[in-house]
């Protein structure tokens, strides 16, 4: 390797040992690996793929830095930070490397520019909180091609009905789709909190967002408050007599199949006895659960 390319090497060392990295000077970096030759490729991916020479891949990953960094600037519109697409690319170049193949007559620049999309797609999808439906294959489509096809259109606002069966059509989406993927994408982002010197802390989102239940405590003490509750029942229905206590348990306790619970006629047809006197045990057996529970 030159020596012009080793100083950019070491550059690239720099900028990922740097937090803060500067971008344009690891774009301006990248760009001074020189390009290889066809017979040179060859050489380094069967070095890497036969022997498991490290040099060798690292050779073809810096020298295909570039790829990932013209690949990125694709997706810019997507609102995060080109760093950050940049670095899930190389992922997707490095596994490009090591699944190349140089027997196939194909270019290694060809075969990785398949891998780093992917991983920028993958990047995306995961960390842009707006895309929420672009779960199928074709609405991943959908949405990587959306904003493209409505520059071809001549679009400018939101995509009209006609459109949306337009694109459709092309994109093997249903046009509801298409108006909701527009709608989502024309969106903007609306911070949660109000900002610090803002007096509309109650319009925040966080205001009406919030579960009223939220509380992990709470939670966590309403739980145990039902508990213990449900075990303090248990102990006192086995103070009662079977017949009192199935009384209770089908009047208060249990829903029949119709979602009711049993009436007393029912019971009294079950007992053998009138209604009158399953009301009286019911009564009976209420009492002194009250006082068992208090």
């Amino acid at each position: 390797m030159s020596a012009q390319a080793l100083s950019a090497d070491q550059a690239l060392t720099a900028f990922s040992l740097s937090p803060a990295g500067n971008l344009d000077a690891y774009i301006r970096a990248v760009q001074q690996f020189p390009l290889l030759s066809a017979e040179r490729e060859e050489e380094l991916a069967l070095r890497f793929r036969v022997s498991n020479d490290l040099d060798a891949a690292r050779e073809l990953v810096l020298t295909h830095l570039r790829l990932v960094v013209s690949v990125s600037r694709q997706f810019k519109g997507y609102g995060l930070p080109q760093a950050d697409l940049i670095q899930e690319g190389n992922i997707g170049l490095m596994k490009a490397v090591k699944r190349f193949d140089p027997t196939r007559g194909v270019r290694l620049v060809s075969f990785a520019l398949l891998w780093v999309k992917a991983e920028i797609h993958e990047y995306i999808l995961r960390n842009w909180q707006l895309v929420k439906i672009a779960t199928t294959k074709a609405q991943r489509k959908l949405f990587f091609n959306l904003r493209s096809i409505k520059q071809t259109l001549g679009v400018q606002e939101g995509v009209s009905v006609d459109q949306a069966r337009q694109i459709a059509r092309e994109l093997n989406v249903a046009p509801g789709d298409v108006l909701e993927m527009d709608q989502r994408l024309s969106g903007g982002d609306i911070a949660i909190e109000a900002s610090v010197d803002s007096a509309e802390d109650k319009f925040a989102p966080i205001a009406y967002l919030a579960a009223p239940n939220a509380d992990p405590a709470q939670v966590v003490e309403a739980e145990q408050s039902a508990a213990l509750q449900s075990q303090s029942l248990l102990r006192a229905l086995h103070q009662l007599d079977e017949r009192s206590r199935e009384v209770v348990i089908a009047r208060w306790l249990k829903d029949d199949e119709d979602g009711g619970s049993a009436t007393l006629h029912e019971l009294a047809a079950r007992f053998g006895i009138s209604a009158e006197r399953v009301r009286q045990i019911e009564a009976a057996a209420l009492k002194k659960l009250r006082l068992a529970l208090s």
